[in-house]
């Protein structure tokens, strides 16, 4: 997926009421707001002087003539973190049969409906069976080269596993795919110490037969795309 608009570079202020954010512009020090599409913590990457990238716009029916797509580490790597991206990501490789365990079906439906008034991410049918497919943005890492899902509390999460969990109890197939937006993540586990009812809810979903999958991405300013898969680390009980 390439971004619609070239991304300009910039530096963080503040980022506050979840979805704004205060930068500076690298290219004439301009001070402006964008729009923060995050609803998480943004834990380590929100902290006041993180080099940033964003997607300007023209559009005059938005007030925020900035969207905050990236955040560029000193390292080099990159985190999306608009989490909006995720499923268009998801939709264009699960169309183009690219995801590993995913391929071959014919039809790849969005938001439907199912579980208790849930709308599932995707829904492919055409292939062996029908299946159902959670996707959740990972930008979470407090250790070098380990992804964490979920940075904040996330009650709509675990009810998402407790739906995905029923269709594998019918004998249907279910996914819980978890998109890694780090280009430095070389693992993924779940954040249990942040949201245990979330790591209950999961621990039901695994025990149930929904199958784990965790996704990586190549991420740059251009563009954001699915890479490898990447392991699942069950996490330490806390």
């Amino acid at each position: 997926m390439r971004f619609a608009t070239p991304l300009v570079p910039a530096r963080l202020t503040r980022r506050y009421k979840r979805f704004l954010a205060d930068m500076t512009l690298d290219a004439d020090g301009r001070e402006i707001t964008a729009h923060c599409a995050n609803p998480g913590s943004m834990m380590g990457l929100a902290e006041p002087g993180t080099r940033c990238w964003l997607e300007p716009n023209n559009d005059p029916k938005k007030k925020l003539k900035f969207g905050w797509r990236l955040v560029e580490h000193p390292d080099g790597h990159f985190t999306g973190v608009d989490t909006a991206i995720p499923n268009r990501v998801v939709r264009a490789a699960l169309e183009d049969h690219r995801i590993e365990g995913l391929s071959g079906y014919e039809t790849v439906r969005p938001e439907v409906r199912y579980g208790t008034g849930s709308r599932v991410d995707f829904l492919l049918s055409g292939g062996p069976a029908d299946i159902y497919v959670e996707v959740k943005s990972v930008t979470l890492s407090r250790e070098a080269g380990l992804a964490e899902f979920p940075d904040s509390v996330t009650a709509r999460g675990a009810r998402h596993l407790d739906d995905l969990a029923n269709v594998a109890r019918a004998d249907g197939r279910s996914v819980m795919l978890f998109l890694v937006q780090r280009t430095d993540a070389a693992t993924v586990t779940l954040a249990n110490d942040i949201d245990p009812a979330y790591a209950a809810a999961f621990d039901r979903a695994m025990r149930a037969g929904v199958e784990v999958l965790c996704v990586g991405t190549r991420i740059s300013p251009d563009g954001i795309d699915t890479d490898k898969v990447l392991p699942f680390h069950p996490p330490t009980p806390i």
